[in-house]
């Protein structure tokens, strides 16, 4: 069974000081899905994510989600609507602490104690470092912050930019598990910006491939699989 398309873009253009980065891009992600975003630096993919959530302004075209059109809705209304976005360098509060990060996570919805539980059962060590300031946590523990501050308020899509970056392989790894196993059981779609080979073959079902602003190729699964073909398209 095909399942509904959750969030598409038709024509998109967004960019910044009135220079758009995006130039009429189309891309269509269906409830349930993880699909990755890839190519070669500067093409424009933080800028789509960026756009999705509502943090660079539309100039042309349309973000539809959920079959309503939220080009014009700001950032706050967007997760409201369910969208999470867990952006490039992670952006947790440093001064704050893992529990009051995740207070702030919670602030779209009635955070339960089954909720906090649910996120500390994905990432436990969350719960051991729950009075630690964030910043004073290593990279890859600030990673599981950003995405369980995401996760804290039941997102239905979860937009994912470079959590790999800066991070050891084997936190890359478990990371990349854990998502797909919150995948499998709870049906979140995610979009994934990724340059590591193996976390995209290791999370996505397909893949876009961005070039100028623009969505120029895409890849099934057997294609990830393909080392030259996805060194082709990551090549900086």
């Amino acid at each position: 069974m095909v399942k509904e398309t959750l969030l598409s873009t038709k024509g998109l253009r967004a960019g910044y000081g009135g220079k758009p980065v995006l130039q009429g891009l189309d891309l269509d992600v269906r409830q349930g899905e993880i699909v990755a975003v890839i190519g070669r630096n500067g093409v424009g993919k933080s800028t789509l994510m960026k756009s999705l959530i509502g943090l660079v302004p539309t100039m042309d075209g349309s973000i539809l989600y959920q079959g309503g059109d939220i080009g014009s809705l700001p950032t706050h209304k967007r997760a409201r609507l369910g969208i999470g976005y867990v952006p490039q360098g992670r952006d947790v509060f440093p001064r704050l602490t893992v529990a009051e990060n995740m207070v702030v996570g919670g602030l779209r919805k009635s955070v339960t104690e089954a909720d906090r539980e649910r996120v500390l059962g994905y990432f436990p060590i969350l719960r051991e470092r729950w009075s630690q300031r964030a910043g004073t946590m290593s990279g890859g523990q600030q990673q599981q912050l950003a995405i369980g501050r995401v996760l804290i308020a039941d997102p239905e899509l979860i937009l994912l930019d470079e959590p790999s970056e800066g991070i050891q392989p084997n936190i890359v790894q478990d990371i990349a598990r854990i998502m797909v196993e919150l995948n499998r059981q709870t049906g979140v779609t995610i979009i994934l910006v990724e340059q590591n080979i193996d976390m995209i073959r290791a999370m996505a079902q397909r893949c876009y491939v961005m070039d100028k602003g623009r969505i120029v190729a895409e890849l099934d699964r057997s294609a990830l699989a393909d080392g030259e073909t996805m060194r082709r398209h990551l090549a900086v």
